[in-house]
């Protein structure tokens, strides 16, 4: 019967701070990085209501479709991504000698 009585209050002396470990306060700003990204992955439902037209047309769209099947395709244009500037490490492949 002592032995039932020490293996109770152990238990819970080790439940103990698990039960009180509920009560502590939540934090105000808790779920906010959550809602933040929501937030950020949610689809305007009225876009052109912030000046966000689209940079395309259907017009556009079915003339180069066109341009396409007839091959008359507009060459594209260069453009430069660095302005001459090289760089990196030179390996000569010998052996270091």
């Amino acid at each position: 019967m002592a032995m039932n009585i020490k293996v109770g209050a152990l238990a819970l002396a080790l439940s103990l701070p698990l039960c009180l470990g509920a009560c502590t306060p939540m934090d105000a700003g808790f779920g906010d990085s959550v809602r933040t990204n929501l937030a950020a992955q949610t689809i305007d439902p009225d876009p052109a209501a912030n000046g966000a037209e689209p940079a395309y047309s259907g017009q556009k769209g079915a003339a180069a479709v066109e341009r396409y099947r007839t091959d008359r395709v507009k060459p594209p244009k260069g453009i430069r991504t660095t302005d001459g500037i090289s760089g990196g490490a030179s390996n000569s492949g010998g052996s270091g000698r």
